[in-house]
């Protein structure tokens, strides 16, 4: 029987390239956008070329009913899911904390760790073989896509971005103890300078260029290094494996 992940933030960058990777190895996936649905169908296709099944999804994941609603709708087209791939995120313009509106401190803790929160919560609820409201859950996997800002403390001015990441550092850890019993597994990675589309939103020119050569391993890393990550955290490979969290860094 196939399984099912579900990976928001799927259209670009580390989602889309999780998105192909677990299609590969033999996953039905569910897309979640929220802006990009081009690039979402443009994921789909990929996954459909790979020979397996696939829905995109727009959901704002800071939204409970809207995660409620994307679970079901996966449930309904693709089956129970297996895997969740916690990946939605954003990133400010670099600056110092002092020089930040709050507004933009809200948006990016709401997105890159309440929302990690409610889907995390949302996963174990439908997946845990113990609890009432899960009606006989078969268990599954979630993994968290943290930052490796969260160990650099923002350093550079990403503080808020670093502050959520931190969060989801905590969130995994203590969530992968607490889920163990309900037969949930929950891993993270922290993804170094990867060379995806997100770093034009620092407001840093170049910034791939210029910190790549600083990074002990010599380069920025590609999203499909970290999404090989994901899918050996996903595996029956890595079974044994929670709570905790791994870095993919490149040395930094």
């Amino acid at each position: 029987m196939s399984k099912v992940c579900l990976v928001t933030g799927g259209s670009r960058g580390i989602g889309a390239a999780v998105c192909r990777l677990a299609a590969r190895d033999g996953y039905d996936v569910a897309i979640v956008w929220r802006k990009e649905e081009a690039r979402a169908r443009a994921v789909l296709g990929q996954v459909e070329a790979a020979g397996r099944r696939g829905i995109t999804l727009q959901a704002d994941i800071c939204d409970e009913r809207q995660v409620e609603a994307m679970f079901d709708r996966t449930e309904q087209e693709l089956g129970a899911v297996d895997a969740l791939v916690s990946n939605g995120g954003i990133i400010h313009e670099a600056g110092p904390l002092a020089d930040l509106d709050v507004a933009v401190i809200r948006r990016v803790v709401e997105t890159d760790l309440v929302a990690h929160l409610i889907c995390n919560r949302e996963a174990v609820r439908r997946m845990s073989t113990r609890r009432g409201w899960a009606k006989g859950g078969k268990g599954g996997v979630i993994v968290n896509i943290s930052s490796r800002a969260s160990e650099l403390f923002g350093a550079g001015g990403f503080v808020p971005y670093a502050a959520a990441k931190g969060g989801i550092d905590v969130l995994t850890i203590g969530l992968g103890r607490e889920a163990g019993p309900d037969g949930v597994r929950v891993a993270g990675l922290r993804p170094g300078l990867i060379d995806t589309d997100m770093q034009n939103d620092t407001g840093i020119a170049d910034r791939i260029a210029k910190g790549g050569p600083t990074v002990p391993i010599g380069r920025a890393g590609t999203p499909e290094e970290v999404a090989e990550a994901v899918v050996w955290l996903l595996s029956d490979k890595a079974r044994y494996v929670t709570g905790t969290v791994f870095d993919v860094a490149g040395g930094r």
